[in-house]
């Protein structure tokens, strides 16, 4: 059957996004009020293109990785999803620039969503958080339009399979594709299905998990001092040791003392 929706021929001027290069990756310049702004005008504009929600641990692979460090800056928008981001970032002169999780934003869309009348898909993740985060955003956000979910196997799509969730996510025509894939597979995934998918990509991590209730956000202290990481290294401390030791020192050798 033929999609009914329409896809933006449109493409966004980058040049009226500023940023600030942080170790060779283009991140937006932003706060959460500028970042819904753009998104609500743009929303049409911004159909099948992708969002990467950036942190310390994507910002140190990508300066490792030249593809990733591609696919970063392809993306039609990186945001500051890490504190120490943004913090570098108004060291550097962009006095404006605050963090901006991917929970967050998933948020204030969420919030906006009914009025708006978007539509919003889920990929990633497990059936049971799928289930789990579909029942708490609806329960939280009367009215709101979720039009599908897909919890990929742990395993490479073959092309037909790839071919067949393609179909579905466009069919469903959503405004959101969520996608909760981990880093760096899902910005790969977004880069790949880019002009591919019908409406706006953003790769929020563990932000299913938050919404699903699997995993505690910081308190807010903790938010605003940019020790979230820490409150997550507590709660899986097995997984993220080794990851956060090994970047953050990466992270500020070379962004912090080398001011790359």
């Amino acid at each position: 059957m033929e999609n009914m929706c329409t896809q933006s021929i449109h493409k966004i001027d980058k040049s009226l996004i500023p940023v600030c290069n942080i170790m060779g990756v283009n991140i937006a310049a932003i706060d959460m009020e500028w970042l819904i702004d753009f998104t609500i005008q743009n929303i049409r504009n911004l159909d099948g293109d992708y969002c990467c929600v950036a942190n310390v641990h994507t910002t140190v692979t990508a300066w490792k990785d030249k593809e990733y460090c591609e696919i970063q800056n392809k993306s039609v928008i990186a945001i500051p999803d890490g504190g120490p981001l943004s913090s570098i970032g108004r060291k550097r002169g962009f006095r404006n620039m605050k963090r901006t999780t991917g929970p967050d934003y998933m948020e204030e869309i969420f919030k906006i969503s009914v009025q708006e009348g978007y539509r919003h898909f889920f990929y990633g993740a497990e059936e049971e958080t799928l289930k789990k985060l579909r029942e708490e955003i609806e329960n939280k956000y009367p009215g709101i339009q979720i039009v599908g979910t897909y919890s990929p196997p742990f395993r490479p799509l073959s092309r037909e399979e790839d071919f067949e969730i393609v179909n579905k996510i466009n069919d469903s025509c959503p405004d959101f594709l969520w996608v909760g894939l981990g880093a760096p597979k899902q910005e790969r995934w977004m880069a790949e299905h880019k002009g591919k998918i019908r409406g706006f990509m953003v790769g929020v991590g563990a932000g299913f998990d938050y919404f699903a209730g699997n995993i505690r956000r910081a308190p807010m202290w903790m938010q605003k001092h940019n020790m979230e990481w820490a409150y997550r290294l507590m709660q899986e401390p097995g997984r993220l040791f080794g990851r956060y030791l090994h970047t953050n020192m990466s992270f500020i050798w070379n962004a912090w003392l080398k001011g790359r």
